[in-house]
């Protein structure tokens, strides 16, 4: 009997010891846990911003689309070569600004044909978050090949002028068939 009365104190020491407050390592991944966390739901945060200016944008627009840097998602253009869906990824610095890829693919069951559009881009007011036209720049882009329903057709973008951090939007406007 004395024996059991002995072990009493020590099982209960050992549960309460269980119970006690997680050890400093413990306490640091906790942190580490909160830390990305946090950083994840700013990013996502940023980006539900960002597609809500991008549809906004879409929205008062008949000419072209707006594609934000931030948003990451696809936008449908209704143009003259037919509809399109485009996608704006990779975004990485490059020495005179921004590399891009810019994908595009038929918004429908038909092919494409080659087509000319007119790519824009430039940052975007740090108030209104509105597109600045001063300091924006384009080029034209040429796509000579017919593109199935479904295929991608991913056209690298040189965007310069531009930091991958200062890139706010790419509009892809005045797009048409090539004869």
């Amino acid at each position: 009997m004395k024996k059991r009365l002995f072990l009493l104190p020590l099982l209960t020491a050992m549960l309460l010891n269980g119970c006690a407050a997680p050890s400093p390592a413990k306490n640091q991944a906790l942190h580490g846990e909160i830390n990305q966390l946090n950083q994840q739901v700013n990013q996502l945060t940023r980006q539900a911003d960002a597609l809500e200016q991008q549809n906004q944008l879409n929205s008062h627009s008949s000419q072209g689309a707006w594609l934000l840097a931030a948003a990451n998602t696809r936008v449908e253009l209704k143009s003259l070569a037919g509809p399109l869906m485009l996608t704006l990824t990779r975004i990485e610095p490059e020495a005179s600004g921004t590399r891009a890829l810019l994908t595009l693919r038929s918004a429908d069951d038909r092919p494409l044909q080659s087509l000319r559009m007119q790519v824009e881009w430039g940052e975007l007011d740090g108030v209104t978050g509105k597109p600045l036209s001063a300091g924006a720049l384009s080029q034209t882009i040429e796509v000579r090949n017919t593109l199935l329903p479904k295929a991608e057709q991913p056209i690298p973008l040189r965007l310069s002028g531009v930091t991958p951090e200062q890139l706010g939007y790419v509009r892809v406007h005045d797009v048409e068939p090539l004869n």
